[in-house]
């Protein structure tokens, strides 16, 4: 599979870009904005009810009365 930074756009003053399967809020935007460097980067982002892909890294969605 090819890096997704091949294909999409140069984008000038871009700090990062993702690619969702979901429309995002604004509340997921400030988190993306945390956690994604500012290098202009894109990023592609799959989330499932139970579970989000990051970059092809699975996270699972766990409910914090969960932790330990």
């Amino acid at each position: 599979m090819r890096n997704i930074n091949e294909i999409m756009p140069k984008i000038p003053n871009m700090r990062w870009g993702a690619l969702l399967n979901r429309e995002p809020t604004n509340k997921k935007i400030q988190q993306m904005d945390k956690i994604f460097p500012h290098n202009g980067k894109w990023h592609t982002v799959f989330e499932e009810e139970e579970q989000v892909f990051v970059d092809g890294v699975r996270i699972w969605k766990k409910d914090t009365s969960s932790w330990t």
